[in-house]
């Protein structure tokens, strides 16, 4: 759930923000410092003091924005200089001239670097040391994507698609002028993996793009208050069983200024996801899948005519099927691809022939493949993280494609992620576990020696830090391991009683509790127990990384396995002495914002205080996408939609609540709150609320650091 999961991005980015100290230092946190948007948050969030990627085998460094190359990455103290953002600046037009974000290097040998700026994408060859070539960002423009071998630059201006050549002549594949009919951007609300709207083919010779009409998807209003007099901001917002858009796909010929379109099959509200090219350049690969989302075929088209050319296999699951990656084609093998699939209940890779031949299932086991890192060049190899041998760490593996022999290539506990040289014979690891803020690591995958290349600066090590402990409980089916983590003052008492406050997310696609630095606990966490609070997380049955039959044991009735596995927890912090059970409270936004109020209403007696921000009411005020996916749709399923509902459960509120919400949330509509309002004044309830104005489903800049200290004084107000 991409969308509504936005919030679980801030919610992890402090993630190495702080580490063990002397307990008689007296230094306080504050919001400033633990919040993004906040005065002091980018002096005090914890970097590494130097940047790594591959050209080749070769170690690229970045430290202060000069940039570093060392030969042998088996010497890897012995770096030479390559140049200077400041010098790659004085290479550029005073036009051209602006701040730089990003240095990027090839897989390859070559010689031609590109950086992206502020005022465009360009070109440095490393031999010459110049740049040789400069895509300027024209006004207005969004969803830049450059070329392979640098030829042009596709790009999205309002709802159309252009392209810009090295000599600056813009094409314009459309020309539509009506808002509803958009072009190279993402569809179906960013669901099933999709992020972008652009794809180019591997030599750079065409490019395929969405082309989503939303005409016939009813507008759905915000306003927009900051005019004298408030303006009307129509957006289209599919709800779940009603008219969806319909999306197509296009290839567009720089060359011969000619577009076609995929003749694809099946109803026009059907899901194109998945977009890959085959290495020639011939074919276009496209995961088809029908609006119930239980139907999925692998479709091969014609790139040069559109025409569809076979169906190479089919899934089907009786609950749902969710594609989230492309093909990937072998290097030096174009006739193999590699699939990953959750048809055996995990996430795992399978090996196939372009005929639709499944070759081998390569990985096996009750874990799941997480992300693949990549390919040797030879393709023999094929490396990638999983969750084995425990969900709580993330450890790299090497896989042999035709022996099938796999090698795990992290042993150190925690969560790792990795980046493969060219040749797969060298890795560089980054890392954290509960205990390390953060390393780097250079790996030799032949003889598995590791080399520490750097690690984390700690900018509070002169503060209190409160302490976090993890361990596991029984989910309501008795069976299940659940993973927690709950966070204590850092002079916590064992013979006090303390106010405790469950920070709770519980949906799909989420997962709360790692074993990675402090667990994953965040910035906001830390400063209330800071104050003298206790907070408990943890991941119910419904969330991700665990398994079909984890995830899918709430389909068609969401907020009813995720509320009694709460409540174990709920149970679980009951038996500990020192946790106050007159001062419990409970905090979520998006999901977590309809888990939050869930909990209060099926469970009116057990909390004092709740803070719901973000929170789906009614599951039918919720997308097509995701809503269809977990619930069906609400003439399919009416009495899972009425279960979930909050709406008929709203005379039940005796705890304070305090509802947030953003007045131009494109997520989570407002109305979802508004309902509820309506359904408690009905009721005799009275909940309180809270909104920002100007603001989406996330309070952004510094009003995010207002939003914290808004949710902690109702808190102080009602729990402490």
């Amino acid at each position: 759930m991409k969308s509504i999961c936005n919030y679980l991005v801030w919610a992890t980015i402090l993630l190495l923000a702080t580490s063990n100290v002397n307990a008689q230092e007296t230094k306080q946190f504050t919001l400033e410092e633990l919040i993004p948007g906040g005065k002091d948050f980018y002096n005090f969030y914890p970097r590494l003091p130097m940047h790594y990627q591959w050209q080749g085998d070769k170690l690229v460094s970045i430290k202060n924005d000069s940039v570093w190359v060392t030969e042998n990455p088996q010497k890897p103290g012995k770096q030479s200089f390559l140049f200077s953002y400041d010098h790659l600046q004085q290479t550029l037009s005073k036009e051209q001239r602006g701040e730089i974000y990003h240095v990027n290097f090839p897989e390859t040998q070559e010689q031609i670097v590109t950086f992206y700026g502020s005022k465009g994408i360009g070109l440095y060859d490393l031999k010459d040391k110049k740049a040789v070539g400069f895509f300027a960002f024209p006004e207005k423009s969004e969803n830049h994507q450059l070329s392979p071998c640098n030829t042009f630059l596709a790009y999205t201006i309002d709802n159309n698609l252009y392209v810009l050549d090295r000599a600056g002549k813009q094409t314009a594949v459309s020309n539509e002028t009506d808002k509803g009919i958009v072009y190279g951007q993402t569809v179906h609300r960013n669901e099933f993996g999709i992020d972008e709207g652009i794809f180019w083919s591997p030599k750079g010779n065409k490019l395929a793009f969405y082309r989503m009409d939303e005409t016939m998807v009813a507008n759905y209003p915000l306003v927009d208050i900051s005019a004298r007099i408030a303006q009307l901001k129509n957006i289209k917002y599919p709800m779940a069983g009603m008219t969806s858009h319909e999306v197509t796909i296009g290839v567009f010929d720089p060359n011969t200024q000619t577009t076609v379109y995929l003749n694809t099959r099946g109803p026009k509200d059907h899901y194109l996801t998945n977009v890959a090219w085959n290495p020639d350049e011939q074919f276009i690969y496209v995961a088809e899948l029908n609006r119930e989302q239980n139907h999925l075929q692998l479709n091969r088209y014609n790139a040069t005519t559109g025409d569809f050319d076979k169906t190479l296999f089919e899934e089907t699951d009786s609950r749902y099927v969710e594609p989230q990656h492309p093909v990937m084609f072998v290097p030096n093998h174009p006739d193999r691809f590699v699939w990953q699939s959750r048809r055996d209940g995990y996430n795992h890779l399978y090996l196939y022939d372009i005929s639709g031949k499944l070759l081998k299932q390569l990985t096996h086991g009750e874990w799941e493949v997480t992300e693949v890192t990549g390919f040797d060049a030879k393709g023999e190899n094929l490396f990638f993280e999983s969750t084995r041998p425990t969900p709580m760490d993330r450890h790299l593996y090497a896989i042999h494609l035709n022996s099938g022999q796999m090698q795990q290539l992290t042993t150190e506990s925690g969560i790792h992620s990795g980046t493969i040289s060219i040749s797969g014979k060298y890795l560089i690891d980054r890392f954290s576990s509960s205990n390390n803020p953060g390393k780097i690591a250079l790996i030799d995958i032949k003889n598995s020696k590791t080399t520490l290349l750097n690690s984390v600066n700690n900018p509070f090590q002169d503060y209190n830090i409160p302490t976090v402990e993890s361990g596991t409980i029984k989910a309501a089916d008795n069976e299940t391991d659940l993973y927690y983590r709950l966070v204590k003052p850092y002079d916590f008492d064992p013979s006090k009683k303390y106010p405790t406050i469950i920070y709770v997310y519980g949906g799909p696609h989420s997962q709360m509790v790692q074993n990675r630095w402090r667990y994953g606990s965040g910035g906001w966490e830390m400063y209330m127990a800071q104050r003298g609070y206790l907070v408990f997380v943890m991941d119910n049955r419904g969330t991700s990384y665990r398994g079909d039959e984890f995830e899918k044991a709430t389909f068609r009735h969401l907020g009813v396995e995720e509320a009694e596995d709460q409540m174990k927890g709920v149970e679980f912090l009951k038996s500990l002495p020192y946790v106050d059970t007159n001062r419990l409270g409970i905090h979520g936004w998006s999901f977590g914002g309809f888990m939050t109020i869930n909990m209060l209403l099926r469970n009116p007696d057990v909390f004092k205080a709740g803070v719901a921000g973000g929170p789906v009411i009614d599951w039918k005020y919720y997308e097509v996408m995701y809503g269809e996916r977990y619930m069906d749709t609400p003439q399919e399923n009416p009495d899972g939609y009425r279960e979930s509902s909050l709406l008929n459960k709203a005379d039940q509120l005796k705890s304070r609540l305090l509802i947030i919400h953003g007045d131009e949330d494109p997520t989570v509509v407002w109305q979802n709150s508004l309902q509820f309002l309506k359904s408690c004044i009905q009721n005799g309830t009275h909940p309180d609320y809270f909104v920002y104005p100007g603001h989406g489903h996330n309070m952004m800049g510094h009003d995010r650091v207002h939003l914290h200290e808004h949710i902690t004084r109702y808190f102080d107000d009602f729990c402490k």
